[in-house]
């Protein structure tokens, strides 16, 4: 190979290399700096804050507030700092001034059990608190928790004529939120973190004032049994109410007020669709309607004691044997009546059948 072309050659291979070095310094040095800044990471306390909108009377859980840092210079005393504060302890609080999603939460939002006014904050507005006693057989066997919702069925047996019956069961409230069992507010758990399922006595409901009467009364008629819902059983009635008309949202709402509008309306109780079973549904040989009720006696009928009926117009009074009847007759029969009765007589001598008219 000539000289000249293997000089070029191998300078052409150093301005390569050269080139190919620089271009690796420089993106390494590019590198570098956002390498240094994801190591860096935030400093400063961390606070407890909710994680999502927490409107008055909502039952703290676990998915519903948490830890976040925090300036260091914004942080208040009121604050929940991690490290100085237990939020297992936190966990049934109930809130009681409403916190939007991302604020801090406050010593002074939150009411704890046993605190004066803690069931009134756990009330929504317009609502009432109402207790229904129940056994282990109408409550769920236990496995019904604060916070939890049901509906309300009523089993009553309506009694006809001749001893006929009729046993019914009907649902008459739905989507109740249970606030108490007994006097708890919270779930209790052992030393594993697991629920403990317990029997109890009563239940205390959160209800509207309507839905608290209908409660009160629906006690004095038969067995109130509680039926726990399922947790997806709020959006489907929503979506069923809203496909209906029977709900509506306002026109030009913000997505925030929307979806607090759904989330409310998702909440209330309804006592406006009722089902039913009756005995004949579950067996042949039980009724399926209502049985016939005996019609009440008529007025002045015997064994009632009441006063016979007063008669207007002329009746005659006729006697067989020891038996005496009043009859009702025409004014001018009863006259002719009494001329034969008295002809009957005089001939015979004796008086088989005596008539009188009574004016």
């Amino acid at each position: 190979m000539d000289r000249k072309k293997l000089v070029l050659l191998l300078g052409a291979l150093v301005i390569a290399i050269g080139t190919a070095l620089a271009a690796r310094s420089m993106f390494a040095g590019a590198s570098a700096p956002q390498a240094d800044a994801a190591q860096a990471e935030p400093q400063g306390p961390k606070v407890l804050v909710a994680k999502r909108g927490l409107p008055v009377g909502t039952i703290i859980t676990a998915d519903a507030i948490g830890y976040q840092l925090w300036p260091q210079e914004m942080v208040q005393d009121a604050y929940f700092v991690e490290g100085e504060a237990d939020m297992a302890k936190l966990l049934g609080t109930v809130v009681r001034n409403p916190i939007t999603a991302g604020e801090p939460v406050t010593q002074g939002s939150l009411v704890a059990p046993g605190d004066r006014g803690f069931l009134a904050a756990a009330l929504g507005p317009g609502m009432r608190a109402v207790t229904v006693p129940v056994s282990e057989k109408t409550g769920v066997g236990g496995f019904v928790f604060p916070g939890d919702r049901v509906d309300l069925m009523l089993t009553q047996t309506i009694n006809g004529a001749e001893g006929q019956s009729l046993n019914a069961s009907e649902t008459i409230l739905r989507n109740l939120r249970v606030l108490a069992t007994d006097q708890s507010t919270e779930t209790t758990s052992d030393e594993n973190g697991k629920t403990v399922v317990r029997a109890f006595r009563t239940v205390t409901l959160e209800a509207t004032p309507k839905i608290a009467e209908k409660i009160a009364v629906a006690q004095t008629i038969g067995t109130i049994s509680l039926s726990l819902r399922s947790i997806a059983d709020n959006q489907s009635d929503l979506d069923r109410a809203i496909a209906s008309g029977d709900f509506e949202v306002p026109e030009g709402v913000s997505k925030a007020d929307e979806e607090k509008l759904l989330r409310t309306a998702a909440g209330r109780p309804q006592d406006s669709t009722s089902t039913f079973v009756t005995g004949g549904d579950v067996s042949r040989f039980q009724r399926r309607t209502m049985p016939a009720q005996t019609p009440p006696p008529a007025a002045g009928a015997p064994g009632q004691g009441a006063a016979a009926p007063v008669r207007t117009g002329p009746v005659v009074r006729v006697t067989r044997g020891q038996t005496t009847t009043v009859e009702s007759i025409d004014k001018s029969a009863g006259a002719l009546v009494s001329q034969q009765s008295r002809a009957i007589g005089s001939a015979a001598g004796t008086v088989p059948v005596a008539m009188s008219t009574l004016r």
